[in-house]
């Protein structure tokens, strides 16, 4: 039953989805069974009435999501990179020799519906209420929860909203967890890093990325403070904001990393007033490559514990007191300062 069509107004519509699904809920909450599932969002309620066994992935990062969880989508929407199935090594083991259809580009609704999935999943994935509507007349359709936006809900979110959607809850949890665990570590490991203030920028437009954003939820996640950097252009995103060249300051903080998944590294050496900022004159500056800044930006529980290994050694290095100490990966990429 397609709710959204019957009860048009938002509020009304979340209210019917409640009541329905609390009669559906009703036997299977007797019998301790995950399914029926329901799932609320910012377009109103979803209710997984089955496991899923035809699941098509629209969020970008999504596919790791699943398969972290033992879940092979049949289908998933490739982001960038050139590995198979638009599947990164981080989650290539995870994925094994499944053989996904992989989608690309905008939502396809007539692809989609002719491969007649018994769920769509789209947290990560910019799908308008107008699409949602369409998709949820092919299966149930899962889009993010409206207190975080298109593209800011935090990987935990986006994992237990999967593992209730496919019967992983309890697994789900037990990633969230171990990594959250890891994290906890790391941070008592470092009290020198707790409230020093930190920023990811992409080195291809000098885009900072916020504390909303996941990269910035990372950052936050190792005690960090992320600057709140705002774009006049586009004040609606809240996910990333412009730096002009001319005014390098929204981005002077304790340490800075630059997030280059393309080849950006000359951009950086001719950047102008890159030499005014703290963390290049303090040896404070790291190089997150093509790797590395993938990790970070899937920020998923595939690629975060990869994120980790490659980070902290970097991290280490870039705030252990000593400006002369280099970063290695500022060394390899040849953006230290002359002279050191």
């Amino acid at each position: 039953m397609n709710l959204a069509f019957i009860f048009p107004d938002a509020r009304a519509r979340v209210g019917a989805y409640l009541l329905l699904a609390a009669a559906v809920l009703a036997p299977a909450a007797s019998a301790a069974e995950p399914f029926p599932a329901v799932i609320e969002h910012r377009y109103g309620a979803t209710i997984v009435p089955a496991k899923p066994q035809r699941i098509v992935s629209l969020s970008y990062i999504g596919h790791d999501f699943l398969l972290a969880l033992g879940e092979t989508p049949y289908a998933l929407r490739k982001w960038f990179g050139d590995h198979p199935y638009g599947v990164w090594p981080w989650a290539q083991a995870a994925l094994g020799d499944a053989r996904p259809i992989v989608l690309q580009g905008q939502i396809d609704i007539e692809r989609i519906a002719a491969l007649e999935p018994d769920l769509i999943t789209g947290q990560w994935s910019g799908m308008s209420e107008r699409e949602y509507a369409l998709l949820s007349q092919i299966a149930p359709t899962i889009p993010p929860k409206a207190a975080h936006g298109s593209y800011g809900s935090p990987w935990q979110v986006m994992l237990r909203t999967l593992g209730t959607a496919t019967g992983n809850a309890a697994k789900a949890d037990r990633i969230i967890t171990r990594i959250e665990g890891r994290f906890a570590a790391i941070r008592a490991a470092h009290p020198e890093w707790q409230g020093a203030s930190a920023v990811m920028v992409s080195a291809t437009r000098t885009g900072a990325y916020s504390a909303t954003d996941i990269r910035g939820q990372f950052l936050a996640a190792l005690g960090f403070k992320v600057p709140e950097v705002s774009d006049p252009f586009t004040p609606a995103n809240s996910y990333y904001a412009l730096v002009p060249e001319e005014d390098l300051s929204p981005i002077d903080t304790d340490v800075l990393i630059w997030i280059d998944a393309g080849g950006s590294v000359q951009r950086l050496k001719r950047l102008p007033l890159r030499h005014t900022l703290r963390a290049y004159r303090e040896g404070r500056e790291i190089y997150a490559g093509r790797q590395l800044s993938s990790a970070l930006s899937h920020s998923s529980p595939l690629s975060l514990d990869a994120a980790l290994d490659q980070l902290v050694p970097l991290l280490e290095a870039a705030l252990d007191g000593d400006p002369a100490t280099p970063v290695s990966s500022m060394a390899k990429a040849g953006l230290l300062p002359e002279g050191k």
